[in-house]
């Protein structure tokens, strides 16, 4: 007889406040065989509170891809495995990402059990727009990709939500002045935990008050509702603009016509322009 395939249990652990895990998600890592996780040690301080002993091993940036061939043999084999992160829902900006994937491949049940996530939990205190958002975790390092990333933020009509590690913070915002103009942000750090903050008001409010400013960061930004954008546009090659609005989904036609009022010149100049680059 040919032995069941195991579970692949995807399960939140707590941004901060060690209370915000479910009854669902300690009866899974109670009840699966082995525990995936980013950082063992980190999540071993969990699993002592909540009095649990389980099998650990790692699977963090550095080692996913080979980890996962091990993960999916297991399962294979019939085991039950919890993937849990350090913090919040796994795949969210960390790891999961490439074992789910698999798993889907062969065919193994991937089965979410829902809790804390940062992004939602900054979103919904925010006061911001949350009937449409767009979610764009860290923003590149590359200096191409991130003023692809800073143009999506500036022209979104979405609300936007943002990750950054406060070494980085200043820098951040520093890009978003030169985009943003009166839109409203909120700045949530160290949601969940004992010091806990919403720092509220326009991109120049937000760095006066954000000076060394440590723990978990999330920015919550205001969508463009004047359809404008603080941009120089003919910084980027035609390529460049053209994908920026591919990206979006837009149609050839849509995409040329939007080129045309962003560089404020005809839309045959565009079209000749981008014909003569191909």
């Amino acid at each position: 007889m040919k032995e069941e395939k195991g579970k692949l249990y995807i399960v939140a652990t707590p941004i901060g406040n060690l209370e915000d895990i479910t009854l669902r998600a300690i009866h899974i890592l109670k009840s699966v065989n082995l525990i995936a996780a980013e950082d063992t040690r980190h999540t071993l301080k969990l699993l002592n509170h909540l009095q649990i002993s389980k099998p650990l091993i790692s699977n963090h940036r550095h080692n996913e891809e080979s980890k996962t061939e091990l993960l999916i043999n297991k399962l294979l084999e019939g085991q039950d495995i919890a993937l849990v992160s350090d913090a919040g829902t796994p795949g969210i900006c960390d790891p999961g990402e490439i074992v789910i994937k698999q798993c889907i491949e062969k065919e193994i049940d991937v089965i979410p059990i829902p809790g804390a996530c940062a992004m939602i939990n900054a979103l919904i205190a925010s006061g911001i727009d949350t009937k449409e958002f767009t979610f764009l975790g860290f923003l590149p390092l590359n200096k191409k990709a991130r003023k692809e990333k800073l143009h999506k933020v500036g022209t979104s009509r979405e609300t936007i939500i943002l990750y950054e590690a406060p070494h980085k913070l200043m820098s951040t915002l520093k890009d978003l002045e030169e985009i943003l103009d009166d839109r409203q942000i909120v700045l949530a750090r160290e949601l969940t935990k004992i010091h806990e903050e919403f720092i509220r008001g326009n991109i120049k409010d937000i760095i006066e008050k954000s000076e060394n400013l440590k723990g978990e960061i999330v920015l919550i930004i205001e969508g463009n509702r004047k359809g404008d954008i603080k941009s120089n546009f003919k910084e980027l090659s035609i390529q460049e603009h053209y994908q920026l609005y591919e990206e979006q989904g837009l149609s050839k036609k849509e995409i040329i016509k939007k080129m045309a009022k962003d560089r404020g010149v005809s839309k045959n100049e565009v079209y000749q322009q981008f014909i003569s680059n191909e």
